[in-house]
């Protein structure tokens, strides 16, 4: 008995060196979830998915993140709400949304504020988009990582073009219900249309509405071009999608953790916005494949003018004072 007992305890050592027995359960990865409004194959949704395996992979399994595309655990403010209930954990949304909190963080979802896409990108970079994501994040204890590039916004009709400001009167044009998104049309003196994003093309269809405003790459993968004529390049807003995670999630990250979810998230950012940028160099001509008629010869410094008139006479809605609006022009 002597002898068996020093066998025994060779052979279970020999078992557990081997990994054929494990003493107590292996901790299993914590799952999050991951929504937006957009569809699979958006790149916010593909790259998402790209994100969502890296953090498995350099967290070593210790968080599994499921992605939830096309609205499907709710609509825009339901996920925005989702961060502060907990029912999500990580989102992106338009920028537009977080100015229902805190309205300086949606101003680069306004009309013209940036001179071009090049001016977008080193906004999102700068220290005062920082200051805006922490200032959001002292406000509602979600962590804000980054800013994307979703598109310029154009306008598409059902059977009229639009060139100039005075085209788009009394037009009924659906937008997203923010209120970045209704400042264009007021400006030109058209007649903004709060709808869902799941239900744009049903009401362009049934002739709910006359008009709709997207970027291209979400006019292609949403299908509008099928019942819109007319694609209007006012590229009237560089929109953008910023990307959260709550508070619940965050707070509980350890320090290195928090620098892998950032790091994973500003590549998936660059990621994104280089993915769209190519995809809007390619879609002019796609949309006239379709037979769609794209309007190129679009007045913008006109479009530009009568938005700079609205400003003026409507400071009181707007979410920057003088000095935040110096700070974001003076960017270069």
């Amino acid at each position: 008995m002597k002898r068996v007992l020093p066998c025994l305890m060779i052979v279970f050592a020999l078992v557990l060196s081997m990994g054929l027995l494990t003493v107590g359960p292996a901790q299993a990865a914590k799952t999050l979830k991951w929504a937006h409004s957009y569809e699979v194959d958006n790149p916010y949704h593909t790259y998402a998915l790209w994100a969502a395996d890296e953090i498995q992979k350099r967290t070593d399994g210790k968080y599994e993140v499921k992605v939830f595309p096309a609205s499907s655990l709710g609509k825009e403010v339901d996920i925005n709400e989702g961060l502060t209930l907990g029912t999500v954990d990580i989102i992106h949304t338009s920028a537009a949304f977080t100015g229902r909190t805190y309205a300086p963080l949606a101003a680069s979802t306004y009309p013209y504020v940036f001179r071009d896409l090049e001016h977008f990108y080193k906004f999102a970079k700068s220290d005062l988009f920082r200051e805006l994501a922490d200032q959001y994040e002292k406000i509602t204890g979600s962590h804000v990582f980054c800013t994307s590039y979703y598109g310029a916004r154009n306008v598409t009709t059902t059977d009229f073009p639009v060139r100039k400001p005075q085209d788009m009167k009394n037009v009924k044009i659906r937008i997203p219900n923010a209120p970045a998104y209704g400042i264009f049309p007021r400006a030109v003196n058209a007649n903004p249309t709060p709808i869902a994003f799941a239900e744009v093309y049903l009401a362009l269809q049934q002739g709910v509405v006359d008009a709709q405003e997207n970027p291209l790459t979400i006019i292609k993968f949403k299908k509008f071009y099928e019942v819109q004529e007319y694609i209007c390049l006012t590229q009237h807003m560089l929109d953008n999608l910023v990307t959260i995670t709550g508070g619940h999630l965050w707070n509980g990250l350890s320090a290195d953790e928090k620098k892998i979810f950032t790091d994973i998230m500003l590549e998936m950012s660059a990621k994104i916005s280089n993915a769209i940028e190519e995809a809007e160099g390619e879609l002019v001509a796609w949309f006239r494949e379709q037979g769609n008629t794209v309007i190129e010869d679009v007045d913008r410094d006109a479009m530009r003018a009568e938005v700079a008139k609205f400003y003026e006479k409507n400071q009181g809605e707007l979410p920057w004072d003088e000095k935040m609006w110096d700070r974001i022009q003076s960017i270069k």
